[in-house]
């Protein structure tokens, strides 16, 4: 299997290669972790360890986040711990499945977004009302956390 592998991903990078890219080959392990919350939501990661120890960690359930690069296996274990107790708390929540239906939808919003910006020359005035919009969906966040009754303490949020 690893020959056919091999195989498979030299003719990618020659593809890539006679595209123009400059392709580096790194040979890496790939964890997946999963865990089941309830019977309808599921907390999944993936993350890959490289040649040089370094970790790049994704959520890809309940909805898709690419988290970040970590130095050690801890610190992903820590996130990874963290992200499921979060989880975990939100699980409670009447809202979750909702919750979890807006950011799967939001999540289509980048896309359709960058479909827009890559298949379409966009006047000025557009995006600023894209913006606009973005801002307002800022401030809404932003307000029904500060109005909003704290659940969870063992960290505190990023972005809000």
């Amino acid at each position: 299997m690893n020959k056919y592998i091999d195989s498979e991903a030299k003719q990618h990078v020659m593809k890539l290669v006679q595209f123009g890219a400059k392709v580096q080959v790194v040979s890496s392990k790939m964890v997946y972790v999963k865990f089941n919350l309830d019977q309808d939501i599921e907390v999944s990661y993936i993350y890959n360890i490289n040649k040089n120890n370094k970790y790049f960690l994704e959520r890809i359930k309940p909805y898709p986040i690419s988290i970040k690069e970590f130095d050690t296996d801890r610190e992903v274990i820590d996130v990874i711990k963290i992200d499921y107790y979060q989880f975990a708390n939100a699980v409670k929540s009447h809202n979750i499945h909702e919750f979890v239906k807006a950011n799967k939808e939001l999540h289509q919003v980048i896309k359709s977004f960058e479909d827009l910006f890559l298949y379409y020359n966009i006047p000025h005035d557009a995006i600023t009302n894209i913006d606009k919009n973005i801002k307002e969906i800022q401030e809404i966040i932003s307000k029904t956390a500060s109005k909003s009754n704290r659940v969870f303490f063992d960290k505190d949020p990023e972005n809000l």
